[in-house]
């Protein structure tokens, strides 16, 4: 049993949602703006949140994916005491804090790559980084070349099998746990990273803190390569991310059902796997952005919160603002939020929706844990069951405009609880008739 298929997600990307400066001038006097988490933690209960990811808080150059100390909280956000009161203030409201790790890459202004910068080929942490060739330069006219992240020469790949690197790295999540007292780490760039790094770095963090999560950021692959029990607890599921809108927009529930079945069915790839759920995050464009209709946001929540899976919301997307991928950067992703103006200024019906299935799963151990199976699956409807310890669940959707009366033989005869509606009791025993109004769905609990 995962533990961690307890947990609903709220993620937060600090930098752009405390307002902070874009660059970092590496001068100035910190400035306390993670403290405003503390404000967002009654919405975040409110939605059933137990567990906050967050995006990067370490000092960084820019968008905090470049590094340049892993020991100090950014000074744009605040200091180590300050995220140190925000973690024990999440601690006491039995929300669990997750951050981000970046490993794979640090920016140039790391102190490693200063001294290489300076010291060139004398420099004793030639070796700390991957690919360092001085035959060539580098776009920044550096006397020589490296290995990077995607191209992109501001991060610069880490050379992960250098024990100096690795003890480095480890030293600081070590710090982590022990001044921060953090509950996991999302490992970014994880499809790239060095597996032997990463499974002596599930050994370090489970021996120091037994139930610590260790998530990675997968996008394309096998992802039982990274889901094991020497190295990662979970990774995104990006193969399901897209399923779950494309099915909506294209009104075909047939794509996000084949992803289903061939994942979490029996004999299904990721069977036992708790996989990361999400509809959208800091990389991608904003749920509400891309979904044609609004009123499929209800269906598509639904969908997150009861198949396998850990679900988890990006901040802001439950009050439905848009956010467009930008050709240069991802600052419409990742904005500035008054949690104030949110509430009166934005509907909340999908927040008050987010709160009854939060509160839903949270009281069904089938949803959490149980098994999947397919019932049946039409262009607008579609129906899954999930069991567990002999405690079935039935959830059912329809994304057509219209009402529909569903006479489906393969529904499990039995009396049934629609705990989404009203607790509204249902004798399917003998005949096989349920209602389901235009976009929305059913929750039942099997009873006899």
């Amino acid at each position: 049993m995962n533990l961690y298929n307890e947990k609903i997600f709220y993620h937060i990307y600090p930098l752009g949602f405390s307002g902070a400066p874009e660059n970092n001038d590496f001068y100035s006097k910190p400035v306390e703006r993670l403290e405003k988490i503390i404000e967002w933690i009654p919405h975040m209960k409110y939605l059933g949140i137990n567990a906050l990811y967050l995006g990067p808080i370490f000092e960084s150059v820019e968008h905090g994916y470049d590094t340049v100390d892993y020991f100090k909280i950014d000074r744009r956000l605040g200091t180590n005491d300050s995220f140190k009161k925000v973690v024990n203030e999440l601690h006491a409201n039995k929300i669990s804090v997750i951050v981000d790790g970046v490993f794979n890459h640090v920016g140039r202004n790391h102190f490693a790559f200063k001294d290489l910068q300076h010291h060139k080929k004398k420099s004793k942490y030639i070796n700390w980084f991957n690919g360092v060739d001085f035959s060539k330069k580098s776009p920044y006219n550096d006397p020589f070349t490296y290995n990077t992240w995607d191209g992109h020469y501001n991060l610069v790949k880490l050379n992960l099998k250098n024990q100096e690197v690795k003890e480095h790295l480890f030293d600081a999540v070590k710090y982590w746990i022990n001044e921060f007292n953090i509950d996991g780490i999302r490992l970014d760039a994880a499809d790239v990273l060095d597996f032997t790094f990463m499974k002596e770095l599930s050994e370090l963090v489970k021996n120091m803190k037994k139930n610590f999560w260790l998530m990675g950021e997968v996008v394309h692959g096998d992802y039982s390569k990274w889901i094991n029990d020497a190295r990662l607890d979970s990774v995104t599921n990006y193969e399901c991310y897209k399923g779950l809108y494309s099915s909506h927009n294209d009104k075909n529930y047939f794509e996000i059902a084949h992803s289903l079945k061939r994942q979490f069915a029996k004999g299904g790839i990721y069977e036992n796997m708790s996989l990361f759920s999400f509809i959208d995050n800091h990389d991608v464009e904003r749920i509400s952005t891309i979904i044609k209709n609004k009123e499929d946001l209800f269906n598509l929540h639904l969908l997150l919160f009861s198949i396998p899976g850990i679900p988890s919301l990006y901040y802001g997307s439950e009050w439905k603002i848009e956010g467009k991928k930008g050709s240069r950067n991802d600052i419409s992703l990742r904005p500035k939020l008054d949690i104030n103006y949110m509430n009166s200024n934005y509907e909340t019906d999908l927040i008050n929706y987010i709160s009854k299935l939060s509160q839903i799963r949270k009281n069904l151990n089938s949803i959490k844990y149980g098994s999947y199976k397919e019932i049946f699956v039409k262009s607008e409807q579609f129906a899954f069951e999930r069991e567990y310890n002999n405690e079935k669940t039935i959830i059912i959707l329809n994304s057509s405009k219209n009402n529909v009366t569903i006479n489906e033989e393969k529904i499990p005869k039995g009396r049934y609880i629609d705990v989404l509606n009203n607790n509204e009791l249902l004798d399917l025993q003998n005949k096989k008739e349920i209602k389901i109004n235009s976009f929305s769905g059913r929750i039942l609990k099997k009873i006899i």
